[in-house]
C-alpha cells in the first residue's frame, strides 16, 4: 500500500491520503504511514480540511487476512496484530482530536477496517455504487479500527447490532439514511464533488472548525455545566481573532 503525502492544492486547505493499490488490505507498513502523515498533516497550521480516498476500484479492503491468517498459524496473533493497531490507533487518535476536518471520500468497497477507516472521519461522502461491508462476524471477530467510535451516537444502539451482526453490506443510500454518510453523488463525479465539498468546509475560519470539532466529540460525555463553560471558552477564543473581526465588519457593513 502506498500513501501519497503530497498536498492537493486547494489554496492549502487539502491534503489527500490516497491509497493507490486498490484491494490490498491494511497492515503494519499502511498503518506506520498514517500515523506519520497524520503527525504532518496535524503540525501543518495551513491545512483545515485533510480527504481520506482510495485509488483504483475499492477504497479499503479493509485488514490483511493473509497476513492475519499467517500469524494466527503461527501463534502471533497478539505481537503482529497489537504492533499494527498500535500505529494504526495513533491515526485514529490524531485524526479525531486534530483541529482539522477529516472528510473521507469512499468508492467501491469499504470493508472491515476499511469501513472503520471510512467512518472515524468527521464526515464521509460516497458515491452511490459504494458497499460497505463489516464482515467481522464472518470470521468470528468483533469490530476494530476505530469503527465502535461514534457508531452508537450516529446510528444508535440496536441499529449498531444490525450493521455489525445482521448485514452483509449496506449501501451508500443507507448508510446517508441512517447517518454515516452527508452525502451520495454520483460514481463519475465522486472526484470533483468531493474538492467542491472539501473547499466549501476550508472556507470556515480555523478558529470555527477547531472550536466545533472539539465541543461535538466531547458533548456526549459532559456535563451541561461543563459543556457551557467551554462553549463559552471557545466562541471568546473565536471572537478574539482577526477573521472574525473581518467577517463582522463585512456583515454589518451589507447590513447598513
Amino acid at each position: 500500500m502506498a500513501l501519497d503525502p503530497a498536498p492537493v492544492r486547494l489554496g492549502s486547505a487539502l491534503k489527500s491520503l490516497a491509497r493507490r493499490e486498490s484491494a490490498q488490505g491494511v497492515h503494519l507498513a499502511a498503518a506506520k504511514k498514517l500515523e506519520q502523515l497524520g503527525e504532518e498533516v496535524e503540525a501543518n497550521p495551513h491545512i483545515k480540511v485533510v480527504v481520506i480516498q482510495g485509488e483504483g476500484r475499492a477504497f479499503s479492503a479493509g485488514g490483511d487476512l493473509r497476513t492475519l491468517g499467517a500469524a494466527a498459524e503461527a501463534n502471533t496473533i497478539a505481537p503482529v496484530v497489537g504492533e499494527m493497531l498500535h500505529h494504526y490507533h495513533a491515526f485514529i487518535e490524531r485524526a479525531r482530536r486534530m483541529p482539522k476536518i477529516a472528510l473521507s471520500s469512499v468508492h467501491g468497497s469499504a470493508a472491515g477496517a476499511g469501513m472503520g477507516l471510512a467512518f472515524i472521519a468527521d464526515l464521509c461522502i460516497a458515491a452511490e455504487d459504494t458497499k460497505f461491508t463489516p464482515g467481522y462476524a464472518k470470521i468470528g471477530v468483533s469490530p476494530d479500527g476505530g469503527i465502535t467510535v461514534g457508531m452508537e451516537g450516529t446510528v444508535g444502539v440496536r441499529r449498531a447490532f444490525q450493521i455489525f451482526l445482521a448485514e452483509d453490506s449496506f449501501t451508500a443510500q443507507q448508510a446517508f439514511e441512517w447517518g454515516l454518510v452527508a452525502k451520495v453523488v454520483p460514481t463519475a463525479e465522486l472526484r470533483a464533488e468531493t474538492k467542491k465539498f472539501a473547499r466549501r468546509l476550508a472556507n470556515n475560519p480555523a478558529a470555527a472548525i477547531a472550536g466545533t470539532k472539539t465541543l461535538l466529540y466531547q458533548a456526549a460525555t459532559t456535563a451541561t455545566k461543563a459543556q457551557l463553560d467551554a462553549e463559552e471558552e471557545k466562541i471568546i477564543g473565536c471572537m478574539l481573532t482577526e477573521e472574525f473581526r473581518v467577517a463582522v465588519r463585512k456583515f454589518t457593513e451589507k447590513s447598513q
